[in-house]
């Protein structure tokens, strides 16, 4: 494969962002982008998309048509969605990099709406925050076009991506794996955490924590999985919709995954209250209100 001319972003929100500017620094290339929010001229991803001198397109369609290659980091409500909707405007060969969180089943699914219009349409499970190494970010690719792309993704500067399966599904279904244990512990902490903090007892559960999980900066961490889980809850929520489908697709019941949907929709909901203060004050923040005093451990 070729290095493209010109690429196209669907998506330019966090990731879509990032991805561009990292992109930028590499040999000359043709970015031009797409969001549903480019409708209004006011809109943050509008703003962000002219502020890094990327081409903003009227629609879909014109944002992948000439593109040699197409990367697609939308909402995870909207990743089948998007491939369905530039399939047909695309030119043959034209390599469409699928990184939405999404179940197994839907890229397969979206895989052959790609293919079946001429284009190579490969999965990539994106195993880390895009926040800070961008293109450096460790990801999985899949599916039978993935393995001819890997010189072209590390010249463009992917420099942590590597082959994981010829076939789609299997990265994917690694990522959805781990995001049980990842966005299910942010909603454990959570829910731990505002209770402790009811009780006067969030120091001890957290210095207990260090015996079991060892990290140096327990509260620290804390305080970064809650303002991540405040920040995107409603696009985590989202994500869990699908790993719950994934995990429902193995025959395992989904209990966790379940009640992590519940809990990171409603951080989400709080969003607002994500910036600034330390962990108590953050905490103080999203305690529901009450008429008495918080306890603490000396009152028991």
């Amino acid at each position: 494969m070729r290095l493209p001319g010109r690429i196209a972003l669907l998506g330019f929100g966090e990731v879509g962002r990032n991805l561009a500017a990292g992109l930028r620094h590499q040999a000359p290339l043709e970015l031009t982008a797409w969001d549903v929010q480019f409708v209004d001229p006011a809109s943050r991803p509008y703003h962000h998309a002219r502020e890094a001198g990327v081409q903003t397109a009227g629609s879909a369609d014109e944002a992948v048509e000439g593109a040699a290659l197409v990367i697609s980091a939308v909402t995870t409500a909207n990743g089948l969605a998007a491939a369905e909707s530039v399939a047909p405007a695309l030119t043959v060969n034209t390599v469409f990099l699928d990184l939405n969180s999404i179940a197994p089943s839907v890229k397969q699914q979206a895989a052959r709406v790609i293919d079946a219009h001429g284009g190579r349409y490969i999965e990539v499970a994106v195993l880390a925050p895009i926040v800070p190494r961008g293109l450096d970010t460790p990801m999985l690719l899949g599916g039978p076009h993935a393995e001819r792309f890997l010189p072209v993704a590390d010249a463009l500067g992917f420099s942590a991506a590597r082959l994981y399966s010829p076939t789609v599904g299997p990265a994917s279904a690694a990522k959805m794996c781990r995001s049980v244990i990842i966005k299910g512990l942010e909603a454990l902490l959570a829910e731990s955490l505002l209770a402790a903090r009811h009780y006067g007892v969030e120091d001890t559960v957290l210095a207990s924590l260090g015996d079991l999980l060892p990290n140096p900066d327990w509260p620290g961490l804390a305080r970064y999985m809650l303002s991540r889980s405040l920040l995107h809850g409603l696009r985590r929520a989202d994500e869990m919709r699908h790993v719950s489908q994934t995990i429902a697709d193995s025959g395992i019941d989904p209990w966790m995954s379940e009640a992590s949907i519940h809990r990171q929709a409603w951080a989400g909901a709080h969003a607002a209250l994500a910036t600034g203060g330390s962990l108590s004050e953050l905490l103080d923040s999203l305690m529901p209100p009450r008429g008495t005093g918080r306890p603490t451990h000396a009152d028991h």
